[in-house]
């Protein structure tokens, strides 16, 4: 099942929504632990679609008590097609959540207060999925063809214009029926579990990666500006033991993480999962390029700018944001400031 929700309908009226709502969520209180010695700050974070094996390093950062080693009580709240992770966030509903980076810099140009803290994953899993034997070869043989995706998707007028070609768009109904039944049908999907499901059905597939084309926004984990100045060290914590989950997922034992997500959501098979991590693995998609710099969490000016240029020259947004509007990188541990430009000033003054 995909996790596709249009920007357009995740942002639809939650500006108002947030600017009316935002400062009535309560701030969490700590609670004691089972010993009486410490106490845990209770946090909620919001998953974008339901537990899966994309969601592997937070549920490793749990069941292997990362979070709660870093003084955090972390509660994986399931996602899905109206799970509005933003909304939530910028409401105090929630202390974290999933998005990529061209959506939050689109919540935080509408009002919504909003901060990136870290990467959950250096490049997005979104691709386009054709039939082994389709005549798509590259991202020019669109042209004049039809692709279920995401209605208002940044990554379509990005291919279009720079590849200099026109497709229909068919909005996504998050099944597989037409992909199966047509060998023509081309699909939006995520690279990590689309195709695998295709395969039980017999139909050998192959994907084009849309990061690839040059639209390449990070997936990020985001909170509230308002969160990250009153509990700094429960952002640094939470960022920390999610870098240190993912780690340990797809390079430990991640037996337990494994048993947790198909407890939550039981589609979630022993086979999937391995094609799950194989696929994020081959990509890249967690901890990036090492050659290029990229890491496990890691942020960098260059990229953002890259991303809010792109966003310019589609007309998507009128003009770039200074960084420290939407995005921090003092939570992130010693030595992921890649750029000596990155912004150190107190989240308290935006």
């Amino acid at each position: 099942m995909s996790r596709i929700v249009p920007a357009t309908l995740r942002l639809l009226g939650l500006c108002t929504a947030g600017l009316v709502l935002a400062g009535c969520g309560r701030a969490p209180a700590p609670v004691e632990t089972a010993a009486g010695k410490s106490t845990l700050l209770p946090v909620g974070f919001q998953l974008d679609w339901y537990p899966a094996p994309e969601h592997g390093g937070h549920f490793q950062a749990l069941v292997k008590n990362f979070y709660r080693d870093g003084g955090l009580d972390v509660t994986i709240a399931p996602g899905g097609p109206s799970s509005f992770p933003v909304e939530k966030i910028s409401t105090g509903r929630m202390q974290f959540g999933i998005g990529r980076a061209d959506d939050v810099i689109m919540a935080v140009r509408q009002g919504l207060p909003l901060l990136i803290v870290c990467a959950q994953m250096q490049h997005d899993p979104q691709a386009i999925m054709v039939h082994a034997d389709s005549s798509v070869k590259t991202f020019s043989d669109l042209d004049g063809k039809s692709v279920m995706a995401g209605v208002g998707s940044n990554w379509i007028s990005f291919i279009q214009q720079r590849y200099h070609v026109k497709f229909n768009i068919l909005p996504m109904d998050f099944t597989m029926t037409r992909f199966i039944a047509d060998r023509n049908f081309i699909q939006q999907c995520f690279i990590s579990n689309e195709p695998f499901f295709a395969e039980l059905h017999g139909v050998k597939t192959r994907a084009l990666l849309i990061a690839d084309s040059g639209y390449d926004p990070y997936r990020v984990i985001f909170t509230s500006k308002a969160f990250a100045r009153e509990h700094p060290e429960a952002v640094r914590a939470f960022v920390a033991a999610t870098i240190h989950g993912w780690d340990d997922y797809l390079n430990g034992d991640a037996t337990a993480a494994r048993a947790r997500i198909h407890a939550e959501n039981p589609s979630q098979s022993a086979e999937l999962m391995d094609f799950s991590i194989a696929a994020m693995k081959r990509a890249k998609l967690v901890a990036g390029d090492p050659a290029k710099g990229e890491r496990i969490g890691q942020l960098t000016t260059q990229r953002l700018d890259a991303m809010q240029r792109a966003m310019v020259d589609l007309h998507i947004i009128e003009a770039a944001l200074p960084l420290e509007k939407f995005v921090t990188f003092r939570f992130l541990p010693a030595g992921f400031n890649a750029s000596p430009a990155a912004p150190t000033s107190p989240e308290s003054k935006h």
